[in-house]
């Protein structure tokens, strides 16, 4: 995607907001049209001035949640007509069918572990890539046999099909090296015929231990959250357990919102949306390294200073970032997820901050430092207590006590203060 002689000014500049008309010869290593930060910016602007003007005649709320209810009924093949949040007559009777597929009796209302299970399958299968696409092959339901499937990993069951690709290739090369051997007088084409084998096998440990997933760990938080419900303030025995549901529900919501501006984008795949995303990655790929290293403060500066380098407008820019967040985490990219969120806590959006204490808490994309976490935690807080939008679960007000408790109990103490940022006028 990108040349190797782009300098890191020019990959910021692809994050940058610029009309398609700026897209001129010394940018050619760019596919016209393909900057995803001025288009993706300008066209959440537009929409949103747009929407405005627009009158809803419909009397049923449109909600993130029926959003994300409808979207995962339709890719599981179960018709809920428009994604537009209203849980109407056509999406209670795509639950109804939902449920009744799964075995469960089709009331046209979901349980909570009905619209858990459902959520979080989706998800995760947005996430597998092609691990989605081998298991949709195997499965005689197809897409819609990934939710029976992810149940059954869920509660502890074996999943034969995942195997299966394994026990018919391992056996095939061993023939050959059996006549090798066979007719070979000398040693010498044995030395020969183990290369071969060796090739055959995948090692898949050569760069050391895999980096966790954190949509599999989030699948798992679920299925306990499911079964037990969500941990309160009050009710609270372990700080690492109720930051892991609150860091999994911060990551669902991101999802969402992620996925509500790439539908307003006009011209762009989300397929295309994610590849621009993932060219991201290694622009902010320092910040994100420095995070476990150093002071709040100081990658906090660092990070302003990427972004008044893009010479684009802080609207555009966060809009951009809000995307990438999702994409990140919908693609178990935790560096962009990272990133993404450094540079709106930039742009002065610090509950943002949130994200980055979960990650440094946890271990998720960057060296685990539960000290550095506590004071990220903290800037989001003080961010709540001023009078900020909640960005995460905004109908839970008593979220913010739980945060508290959990993260000072986590850390042993207060955090250190914040420190001053600039501050943009933000709008959407």
């Amino acid at each position: 995607m990108f040349s190797k002689r782009l300098t890191a000014a020019a990959l910021a500049a692809s994050v940058a907001a610029m009309p398609a008309s700026r897209v001129a010869a010394d940018a050619g290593d760019f596919i016209a049209g393909a900057l995803i930060g001025g288009v993706v910016g300008h066209a959440v602007t537009k929409n949103n001035q747009k929407k405005k003007q627009r009158v809803y005649r419909s009397g049923i709320p449109s909600t993130q949640q029926g959003r994300q209810i409808q979207s995962s009924l339709n890719y599981f093949g179960f018709n809920a007509g428009t994604v537009d949040g209203q849980l109407g007559r056509q999406s209670r009777n795509a639950i109804s069918s939902y449920q009744a597929y799964m075995g469960y009796p089709a009331t046209g209302q979901l349980s909570a572990f009905e619209q858990d299970l459902l959520v979080t399958s989706y998800n995760r299968a947005q996430a597998g890539g092609y691990q989605t696409t081998q298991l949709v092959a195997a499965n005689p339901e197809g897409t819609r046999g990934l939710l029976k499937t992810y149940r059954a990993e869920l509660a502890g069951q074996v999943v034969p099909q995942a195997q299966a690709p394994v026990v018919v290739a391992a056996p095939q090369p061993a023939p050959v090296t059996q006549s090798v051997v066979a007719t070979a007088p000398a040693a010498a084409p044995v030395a020969t015929a183990a290369p071969t084998l060796n090739a055959a096998l995948p090692n898949f440990f050569e760069s050391g231990a895999p980096e966790a997933s954190l949509a599999s760990h989030c699948n798992t938080v679920s299925l306990l959250t499911s079964t037990n419900g969500y941990t309160t303030a009050a009710s609270m025995t372990d700080p690492t357990a109720a930051l892991n549901e609150q860091f999994c529900l911060a990551r669902t919501y991101a999802i969402a919102r992620s996925e509500e501006l790439i539908s307003q984008v006009n011209g762009f795949t989300p397929q295309q949306v994610a590849a621009q995303c993932d060219g991201f990655g290694p622009v902010v790929q320092p910040y994100v390294n420095s995070l476990s290293q150093k002071p709040r403060d100081v990658v906090a500066q660092e990070v302003s200073g990427f972004v008044a380098s893009t010479g684009t407008t802080p609207q555009q820019l966060s809009g951009t970032a809000k995307i990438c967040l999702g994409v990140g985490y919908r693609t178990d990219n935790t560096n962009v997820a990272l990133g993404s969120a450094l540079i709106l806590y930039a742009l002065g959006e610090t509950v943002y901050g949130e994200l980055m204490g979960h990650h440094l808490a946890l271990g998720f994309g960057t060296q685990k430092n539960v000290a550095a976490a506590g004071t990220w935690y903290e800037a989001a807080l003080a961010a709540t207590d001023a009078g900020a939008d909640a960005v995460f679960v905004p109908g839970q007000p008593e979220r913010t006590d739980l945060l508290r408790k959990a993260s000072l109990q986590l850390t042993g103490g207060a955090p250190a203060q914040a420190g001053v940022l600039p501050v943009f006028s933000v709008t959407e």
